[in-house]
């Protein structure tokens, strides 16, 4: 499996290119950002300086499978899952692929954020689909 990488730094208006990693680097990348250190942060400035809230994502590069990942304080995240779907339209009568096709949870825990990033590792699509509905 393939993985790429971005970061959102609340303080940069474009979002960070981290480009491919490797599958067993994902986790090590998630712990490595100073989260907290973020949150602090975005507590001492004017609201006009935050561009977005430190956010992750990962993504499976073969089948566009891919996490966001948001803190939005200590203890609450937010998990955004992205994915091609076959999407119902017209009261079921007809398909559509949806390529970006989006959910989210929010209320989550950092533990919470560490299993569906295992769960994107080993490709374990139900999980996440059972997950973030």
């Amino acid at each position: 499996m393939n993985f790429r990488a971005s970061f959102c730094d609340p303080f940069k208006p474009d979002i960070i290119e981290l480009g491919n990693i490797e599958k067993d680097k994902i986790m090590e990348t998630f712990e490595k950002i100073p989260w907290s250190e973020f949150l602090a942060k975005m507590k001492t400035v004017r609201q006009s300086e935050i561009h977005y809230s430190p956010s992750l994502e990962i993504e499976n590069k073969d089948n566009k499978n891919g996490l966001s990942v948001s803190v939005v304080d200590g203890t609450e995240w937010y998990i955004f899952y992205k994915r091609p779907k076959l999407v119902k339209r017209f009261f079921g009568l007809s398909e559509k692929m949806d390529d970006n096709y989006l959910t989210d949870i929010q209320g989550q825990t950092e533990m919470d954020v560490r299993d569906c990033l295992a769960a994107l590792i080993r490709n374990d699509l139900k999980f996440l689909e059972d997950k973030i509905k």
